[in-house]
């Protein structure tokens, strides 16, 4: 069974934490691949908007200390290495620069194809999440305003149409508001492939909501990252 079948798949609702390797040692990373393996998370992304560290170290020290999978959530091709277990293929759709569309992907095409890891097809989907983030800065491209899910849903229906396998709807890394309800549910009443959602989360009840409105993935990031107990606490962060 594949990491897309076994992990990404509607049977039922799932947690991810998001780890930006430039943000951990390979210390903290072995430190937090224990937290992880205990928690009730089952997936872990890798990857951020610009990354230093080696990225390959950090997968391996992630992988020592738990057996949950390791996919990359990466912010170019640089960042793509053969330790992870899968790769979610990034193209956001919902922007208008060639470069993040399909761009990068024909540069690191071959050095990915090289790598073997599970391909994910992925479309990209970037919200207002109520402030400039990093990702869109970087990929200068603006995001769909919060108050349009129409827009949302269209943009998530012609993914669907492109053959993508998953969508991830993004409010950001820090973002002030998590990704509206509507906005979720607009695109889930129109595609039946699986939703991601991350950006903004700072609570269970958080997820629970992103849940209860459609999502099939919630991701933590800054949460978590500001309180590796996260899934021990109420404590909003």
């Amino acid at each position: 069974m594949t990491i897309y079948q076994k992990y990404f798949s509607r049977d039922k609702k799932r947690i991810a934490v998001l780890l930006d390797p430039d943000k951990l040692t390979l210390e903290t990373a072995l430190r937090y691949g224990e937290i992880i393996e205990k928690s009730p998370a089952e997936i872990i992304l890798a990857g951020g908007s610009l990354v230093n560290n080696p990225v390959e170290e950090i997968i391996s020290a992630l992988k020592q200390s738990t057996e949950k999978p390791v996919v990359l959530f990466p912010g170019s091709g640089s960042q793509v290495v053969k330790e992870a277990d899968a790769l979610l293929y990034l193209s956001l759709i919902s922007g208008r620069n060639s470069e993040y569309l399909i761009g990068e992907h024909v540069r690191t095409a071959f050095k990915i194809k090289k790598t073997g890891l599970e391909i994910i097809p992925t479309g990209y989907i970037l919200i207002d999440g109520g402030k400039i983030t990093s990702v869109q800065y970087i990929s200068n491209t603006m995001p769909i305003p919060k108050d349009k899910p129409d827009l949302a849903a269209a943009t998530a229906v012609a993914g669907e149409f492109l053959g993508l396998k998953c969508l991830y709807l993004e409010a950001g890394s820090g973002a002030e508001n998590p990704i509206r309800k509507e906005m979720i549910s607009a695109v889930r009443n129109c595609v039946s492939l699986p939703i991601i959602t991350g950006g903004g989360l700072r609570s269970m009840q958080d997820i629970e909501k992103a849940f209860n409105a459609g999502a099939d993935i919630t991701v933590i990031g800054s949460a978590f990252e500001k309180n590796p107990d996260f899934f021990n606490s109420s404590i909003l962060v």
